[in-house]
């Protein structure tokens, strides 16, 4: 079952790369107390994923920020080194925190995954954008099929 606006955002573990190297953090910190736009794409360096929708929000942050959002998250079903690669290969910077759910969890709580195994890819996570606010979910936009209209960091900013 897909969770909805309204709902709470499931618990899960994450992993992010620190200057100290991976670090777990909790779906708990990342949202508790504070208004957070997370966007979730199918895979880092895939073609999509870098040529447009991370560089929405990396180049939208500021705009994002001022609409009162406390943190921007991007979510892959990729682990930790690979997120970090990929941040630095897109010169992120702090505008956007690259979160990994190696192991799908928090993607399959969300009740929206992807089977990629047609593209070699195996079980990764759907295109989707939601606005959280204090833990509750306010705006949970999901692509559908293979579209990008939903999800994309013009359409959330217009959404806060």
């Amino acid at each position: 079952m897909t969770v909805k606006t309204g709902d709470k955002a499931p618990q899960a573990t994450l992993m992010e790369m620190t200057a100290e190297g991976p670090a777990p953090v909790t779906s708990e910190e990342l949202f508790a107390g504070k208004k957070v736009v997370l966007f979730a794409v199918p895979g880092a360096f895939t073609p999509l994923c870098s040529g447009q929708h991370l560089p929405g929000y990396v180049e939208l942050a500021d705009q994002i920020r001022g609409k009162g959002v406390d943190s921007i998250v991007c979510l892959s079903v990729n682990d930790a080194f690979v997120m970090g690669a990929w941040g630095d290969a897109q010169n992120v910077g702090d505008k956007v925190r690259l979160v990994g759910d190696g192991n799908g969890e928090f993607t399959a709580a969300m009740g929206l995954e992807m089977d990629g195994s047609g593209f070699g890819l195996g079980s990764r996570s759907q295109r989707y954008a939601m606005i959280v606010d204090n833990g509750t979910i306010s705006v949970l936009n999901v692509e559908e099929g293979r579209t990008f209209e939903a999800s994309k960091a013009e359409t959330i900013l217009a959404a806060l």
